[in-house]
């Protein structure tokens, strides 16, 4: 019986950190990302996909750039919204992009 609590608390733990790491999709960084990258997007592979924009995401300690790429849309009539860094007070808060 404790072992099967134990384990429900990691997983309860567990679910609660990685939802802050994310910050349901947005977390905060103390200085902003380096000035974004340019590449060519070139051709789509297929009808109907749409280009994601790259961005500067923050992974441990340094900002690591996160290529751009072809998705489709999840559905009919889906639109991309980008992901955004915005500064608030001190601090930036980064965005994830999702679709509407």
């Amino acid at each position: 019986m404790k072992r099967k609590v134990l384990v429900g608390v990691l997983v309860i733990f567990g679910t609660i950190a990685s939802g802050c790491a994310a910050g349901g999709g947005a977390y905060y960084v103390r200085y902003g990302p380096p000035a974004p990258r340019y590449a060519v997007v070139g051709v789509a592979p297929g009808p109907g996909y749409v280009w994601t924009h790259g961005y500067w995401d923050w992974r441990g300690n340094n900002w690591a750039w996160a290529e751009g790429r072809w998705v489709r849309p999840p559905r009919p009539g889906a639109v991309w919204v980008s992901h955004e860094w915005r500064q608030e007070g001190r601090d930036w808060r980064f965005h994830r992009g999702y679709w509407r």
